[in-house]
């Protein structure tokens, strides 16, 4: 009786893995690293920084990596989250994460970190590997503005032909982001919306990156080397893709903003330039994700063939564990 048990689970098991792959189901449906306990269990732990207007989480619902600190967790690595302010200069933004981190290594007792950060959360963990390399193990940008955006070209030379409307679209910014604030627990944080937007204007982004050079490519929309000279490894990924989910309301607005500052048809995730996204040793920069779709947003929502995001962090937990960081 036992024998005939578990040959019927066999069978509804490869039955159910047939009709996956029949029905042409998503690449990450037949990823079953989450099973390992300890697929995802790095040396170091794990920080999430989040990016431009972002936050941690929203009432202790919605957080603004998706999923990721769950299945992260769930195979053994130690996950943080920061909050940062949601807009202010990359300096300023990377003070305050230096800041986190040297508290989580006070009260814990870590060695090192490794820093994943999503867009401008990208450029605040450069910034912390630069002047404290001693606690950064691993820096990785997901869709990370490295170069500028020409979103943000665009809204930079806006404001200076309509300086009416400039100064009430930054007015409105900040009273929405005082809102989030007020949502996530954090009414205190500062904004600089002016100055995070000119900071992410390509010329600004050249300028910056010459002061802090870590992991920089050797040529342009090249690849840099994935150990730098501060001794700290640099991964980076890219999107392509702006309209993945007919569903994703924040897919229409990325839509238009792609439309406003990638007339040249760059390829983009809506916000930010392929090319833009190369840092060190790039894992890939053609994913067909959105800008949201990189921190699995909104709510998981993604092109129906596109790569599961919760998948890639995973993996990537695991290329980290095998690099001993």
């Amino acid at each position: 009786m036992q024998t005939w048990t578990m040959a019927l689970r066999r069978l509804r098991a490869a039955g159910w893995l047939m009709a996956a792959l029949c029905l042409g189901a998503p690449a990450h449906a037949l990823d079953w690293s989450w099973l390992d306990g300890q697929y995802t269990r790095t040396r170091h732990p794990v920080v999430l920084v989040h990016g431009l207007f972002g936050f941690d989480s929203i009432a202790g619902v919605v957080d603004y990596f998706h999923g990721v600190r769950e299945a992260l967790s769930a195979g053994g690595a130690r996950v943080y989250t920061v909050q940062l302010s949601a807009a202010d200069s990359h300096e300023e933004r990377g003070e305050q994460l230096l800041q986190q981190l040297q508290a989580l290594q006070a009260a814990h007792g870590h060695e090192r970190f490794n820093l994943i950060g999503h867009s401008q959360g990208g450029l605040a963990s450069r910034y912390v590997a630069h002047v404290a390399p001693q606690l950064v193990a691993s820096v990785t940008q997901v869709q990370t503005p490295n170069f500028g955006s020409k979103v943000a070209d665009w809204l930079t030379q806006y404001t200076i032909d309509h300086p009416e409307q400039g100064e009430q679209l930054v007015g409105l910014t900040t009273e929405l982001l005082k809102v989030v604030d007020w949502l996530t627990g954090a009414p205190d944080r500062q904004h600089d919306v002016l100055a995070n937007i000119f900071q992410l204007t390509t010329p600004i982004a050249t300028s910056w990156n010459s002061r802090y050079p870590h992991g920089r490519p050797n040529t342009p929309c090249g690849s840099g080397p994935r150990v730098a000279a501060n001794g700290v490894h640099y991964y980076s990924v890219g999107g392509v893709r702006v309209n993945t989910n007919a569903l994703d309301l924040s897919d229409h607005i990325l839509g238009v903003v792609s439309r406003l500052g990638f007339a040249d048809g760059e390829p983009n995730d809506g916000l930010v330039g392929r090319c833009s996204t190369r840092w060190g040793e790039v894992l890939r920069d053609d994913y067909p994700w959105n800008h949201l779709d990189g921190i699995n947003q909104l709510l998981g929502l993604r092109g129906l063939l596109a790569p599961d995001p919760l998948a890639f962090y995973r993996s990537h937990a695991n290329r980290l564990k095998k690099a001993g960081l």
